[in-house]
């Protein structure tokens, strides 16, 4: 190899190198600008914040649109907990007090779409039909309501929307308890809307128990 040859060689990693460290130090100061601190160990920043409202203010929902048509509130679903939604219902004047009329109107909302307005701010809704009311039986405890499939078998979201939902109308029991059978003859059990099961509905919603028969039967 001549002379030139090996400076040339030695200029060329001389270049390369510095190359290498000009790349490095911008990388470190890009870092370093936006307040990172490099670190070897794992971070765990946590979930990203949600950006779904959770808010009808200020949009229009549902508007009465029949003769009879009554406010609501139902519970539905929005970044993973239970929120509050008013809506209107149609209940006829005669049948305004009857708890089950009440319930089954309930139900229906809670198993219709959600407008585009509430998919707009994120909520939706876990309650699946047919789903509906019956009667009460003979012996069961005072303001149950028989839903036409076992409560228990419910997804835990669902059954917690329609409890909180029951639970805030006339159809609830006294001291708010919802009193919930299904179409077999296991006996009806009282459930309760707390705000934990608002916050986390997935979980096992409390229940109120052992239940006395009504009077009467």
């Amino acid at each position: 190899m001549t002379p030139s040859t090996t400076v040339s060689t030695a200029r060329a990693r001389l270049r390369r190198g510095a190359a290498a460290l000009a790349g490095a130090l911008v990388v470190a100061a890009a870092a370093t600008g936006c307040g990172i601190r490099t670190t070897s160990v794992p971070v765990d920043a946590g979930p990203a914040p949600s950006r779904v409202p959770c808010s009808l203010t200020g949009k229009e929902t549902r508007t009465p649109a029949a003769p009879g048509a009554v406010p609501v509130r139902v519970y539905l679903v929005c970044a993973s907990a239970l929120e509050p939604v008013d809506r209107t219902a149609t209940v006829s004047e005669k049948a305004a007090g009857d708890r089950i009329v009440i319930a089954r109107a309930l139900l229906d909302q809670l198993q219709a779409d959600p407008s585009a307005a509430e998919r707009e701010a994120g909520f939706a809704t876990d309650v699946r039909g047919p789903l509906t009311v019956a009667p009460a039986r003979d012996g069961d405890p005072e303001g149950t309501l028989r839903l036409t499939r076992q409560p228990e078998d419910l997804p835990p979201v669902a059954l917690a929307q329609i409890v909180c939902t029951l639970a805030e109308s006339e159809a609830a029991a006294d001291s708010g308890t919802v009193v919930l059978g299904g179409p077999g003859e296991y006996a009806p059990r009282g459930y309760r809307c707390t705000d934990a099961a608002k916050e986390r509905p997935e979980t096992v919603l409390p229940t109120v128990g052992p239940l006395p028969a009504a009077s009467g039967s």
